[in-house]
């Protein structure tokens, strides 16, 4: 017993060592927010102080010292964060996660977008260079001293910041992940895809039924597309033996193929957006809110920050005034890319534009390595990529590119299957993919305007992704204006980019780019008549607008309700702004509802769910059972339409990202037979109630009671990539209870083909924040996790419960400080 007890006491001692150990190294790893620490390449001392709100504030005695400083800072919070995407969009994922990001690497190999970036690099100003360059050395110097230590995951992956090279962060890579950005906000080619793969088992009038125009409009284009793929043998034969798509073999490779399927795709990418002007506020002053909608992450995309440094002159002679700004920046980038200056304040939704189109690329049969062109046969431009994959060999890559741009059908894996590999490729024009993008330079010139007039003009050259602006000052002055640079179709292009066109017709090639200046734009005076202006990816082109810009807008329900609730007040306050970014009315469900009271369900507890429904007011909030039903209902009515037509394996890969409610709307409008089947659509209507309510009881159990939307419907912040890998995502992700559903204000979009969690809400505002131009400092930001990007710190997540209770904190100048860190050269 003796042995026994020592032994115990041995092993308790062990492992306090051992946690001893681990607490030193995880205090270690934490970022340092006070005293003092060198930073080399600083001209001079630079002062980092967090206020109240965790807000950084960041003042330089110049305006490259204050970017040096903001890149030091980037990597000392969100280190892993930075590494993970540089390596995302290098395609390098497999270097350090194996072979489950293969298909990931290779499409981002396929795309070049690094290779972009350093032909856009040599394209911009020698002062947006010098503030890139600055940046990257504030983040390379960081990690080169030790003031920044590796958090877990580095530990976890067993690997280092920058990988075997030692290059955390390049100026290539900031100009790579503004491409990144454009290319989650900015693509449409996943539509053209769906159109594609949904011509094969539809006719013309049952595609545009499936994916039916904006409401009010005609489709997009009159050409039969079906009728067109069948006469051009695009799709492989049904009894011809494909390359099937491979299953995942565990989470993460799940993950990476969902990735790549599913990119290009700009359903449910929104955000809202309005300015109130001064004659319809109490202060009398303009008020601007904003709450972009993006895919939610731990950590979170933005982080917030003031950047102050004197006014001084960066090379070229580029003079420049004081620099002041403050709002989010996303790691990655060294400026202010939504916020406030001292005079004036901006926020960005989504345009929308079609700036990607898809091409068919036939293959000459007799010469291989050749595709048509209007004048005849070309060689495709090939480059071998290398791939490093940990625990394997090296993979090789032959990256094709055609003169619209690098052939996607090589790597997306969807392809494979549905066509005919020896006849046809595909390949993407994409108008970020250009030599002369400035989005970046941009980006810099707005974080010195002080007036709506300087906002303006620093927009002219924003490139990719197109974004709604609304921007007010305090002088008064108020307008919106899309910036970002369109494409024109010529007047022969029937197919308008809706869908993959022959890329051998010349009728079907970009001719130019719209000026800036005939982007849709509404000017103070409009506003002011109308007493606000708001967008909510909805259709912003005003009536008799001469270009086209796309078709693919998102339905305006979100909108409705915005302009719904502007109109009901005669004057706005900060708050009554705030409530409206909170609102959870659903002007969708509302729609549908009607449809779901006329079910005659079977399931025992099928007259209880009619008669809460009957009740039901359309609001998504947390603690409805009414809400959960609904939404259960929907997805299975959904189902049940759309399966037997489009087959279980294509309508799993063409749901969930996009909902396809505009479609089921029509189709019970219609009575459609052809859709609803031989039973017809009330009978489709009361088997999609009984199998929600089996579905929800044999998880909730019978007592409708305690059912409640927020237990099925959180917001899950997902690491990257730990959020795939289970029980690590349990520490790594944060999730809170949520409200909304797909078309309300306070957006809470669910993928519904997720296996697991088909309502967890993914996609949501990213951030809320409202202006008051009254008082500045009296601005209000919310975003779902927290500044730090380390999992241990708790302020990696001290917002997420104030952001799913509508709470906010404050966006000040001026705020109280916390902590206290001064850089020394």
């Amino acid at each position: 017993m003796k042995w026994i007890g020592r032994l115990v006491l041995l092993l308790l001692a062990a492992l306090l060592v051992a946690g001893g150990v681990l607490a030193v190294h995880l205090l270690r790893s934490m970022p340092q927010l006070n005293g003092q620490l060198k930073l080399s390449g600083l001209g001079g001392d630079v002062t980092i102080t967090r206020d109240a709100a965790d807000v950084t504030h960041i003042e330089g005695a110049s305006a490259l010292d204050t970017w040096r400083a903001l890149g030091f800072v980037h990597a000392q919070e969100r280190g892993w964060q930075l590494e993970f995407n540089r390596r995302l969009m290098r395609g390098e994922l497999s270097e350090i996660l194996g072979a489950a990001t293969l298909d990931t690497d290779k499409l981002m190999r396929t795309l070049g977008i690094i290779g972009m970036a350093q032909k856009q690099f040599k394209g911009l100003s020698p002062a947006t260079q010098a503030a890139l360059q600055a940046y990257s050395e504030g983040i390379q110097n960081a990690w080169a001293t030790g003031a920044v230590r590796p958090s877990p995951e580095f530990k976890i992956l067993g690997t280092v910041a920058g990988g075997p090279k030692g290059q955390t962060w390049s100026p290539e890579d900031s100009l790579g992940w503004a491409l990144m950005m454009a290319l989650d906000l900015g693509g449409n080619w996943g539509q053209e895809f769906a159109r594609l793969s949904a011509s094969q088992v539809l006719n013309h009038e049952q595609l545009w039924q499936l994916m039916p125009p904006y409401p009010g409009e005609k489709p997009v284009s009159a050409v039969d597309l079906p009728a067109l793929y069948a006469e051009l043998g695009v799709y492989a034969a049904k009894n011809k033996t494909a390359s099937a798509i491979e299953p995942a073999t565990n989470a993460l490779a799940q993950w990476s193929a969902d990735w790549v399927r599913d990119v290009g795709i700009l359903e449910g990418k929104g955000s809202n957006n309005w300015v109130v002007p001064g004659s319809r506020t109490v202060s009398g002053k303009p008020l601007l809110a904003n709450d972009p909608h993006l895919a939610l992450s731990s950590p979170a995309i933005w982080y917030f920050a003031r950047l102050k440094a004197p006014a001084g002159e960066l090379p070229g002679g580029h003079k420049h005034p004081a620099l002041d700004v403050i709002g989010a920046t996303l790691p990655g980038l060294p400026f202010v890319v939504l916020g406030r200056t001292q005079g004036v304040a901006w926020g960005f939704t989504n345009t929308g534009p079609d700036v990607q189109d898809l091409y068919l690329e036939q293959l000459d049969a007799t010469q291989p390595g050749q595709y048509r062109t209007p004048t005849g046969w070309a060689a495709f431009e090939e480059r071998a990529e290398t791939i490093r994959v940990k625990g394997q060999g090296d993979v090789s890559l032959t990256v094709r590119n055609t003169r619209h741009g690098p052939v996607i059908s090589d790597v997306q894996p969807q392809y494979r299957q549905l066509i005919d590999g020896q006849r046809y490729a595909v390949s993407l024009r994409w108008s970020a993919l250009t030599e002369d993008n400035k989005t970046v330079e941009s980006g810099m010139l707005t974080n010195w305007a002080q007036t709506v007039p300087e906002l303006q003009k620093a927009f002219t050259d924003n490139h990719a992704p197109m974004q709604s602006v609304v921007m007010a000052d305090t002088l008064g002055e108020v307008a919106f204006q899309a910036v970002g640079k369109l494409p024109i179709r010529s007047p022969q292009n029937d197919i308008r980019g809706v869908a993959p066109a022959p890329g051998w017709l010349a009728q079907y090639d970009w001719t130019g780019w719209l000026p800036a200046e005939q982007n849709p734009a509404v000017n103070r005076q409009a506003i002011e008549a109308k007493g606000w202006h708001a967008t909510a990816n909805q259709n912003i082109l005003p009536p008799g607008y001469a270009h086209f810009v796309g078709g693919d807008w998102t339905t305006p329900e979100r909108f409705e309700r915005i302009e719904q609730l502007l109109a009901a007040s005669p004057k706005h306050s900060r708050e009554s702004l705030q409530a409206i970014q909170n609102d959870v009315m659903s002007l969708g469900a509302k729609a549908l509802l009607p449809a779901a009271l006329t079910a005659q369900p079977q399931h025992p507890l099928g007259d209880q769910a009619l008669k809460m429904l009957s009740t039901f007011d359309g609001q998504m909030k947390a603690d409805s059972a009414a809400a959960l039903v609904f939404n259960v209902w929907a997805d299975e009515l959904t189902r049940g339409l759309l399966v037997p037509h489009l087959g279980a394996e294509r309508f799993q890969a063409l749901y969930g990202k996009r909902h396809f409610r505009a479609a089921v709307d029509g189709i019970l409008k219609r009575s459609d037979a052809f859709w609803c089947g031989a039973a017809g659509c009330p009978a489709q209507v009361s088997a999609a109630l009984d199998r929600a309510l089996t579905r929800i009881s044999a998880r909730q159990g019978q007592d409708m009671r305690t059912w409640r939307w927020g237990a099925w419907h959180p917001a899950i912040s997902s690491h990257k990539p730990f959020g795939k890998v289970p029980f690590l995502n349990t520490l790594f992700d944060v999730r809170t209870e949520s409200a909304g559903d797909l078309f309300t204000v306070n957006v809470g979009q669910y993928w519904a083909n997720d296996l697991k969690e088909p309502f967890a809400n993914r996609h949501a505002a990213s951030m809320r924040a409202v202006y008051d131009l009254a008082d500045p400092d009296q601005s209000v930001f919310i975003y779902q996790t927290g500044q730090s990007g380390h999992v241990f710190d708790s302020r990696s997540r001290s917002m997420a419960s104030a952001w799913a209770s509508g709470q906010y904190r404050a966006l000040q100048q001026k705020g109280t400080t916390v902590h206290r860190l001064v850089l020394k050269p």
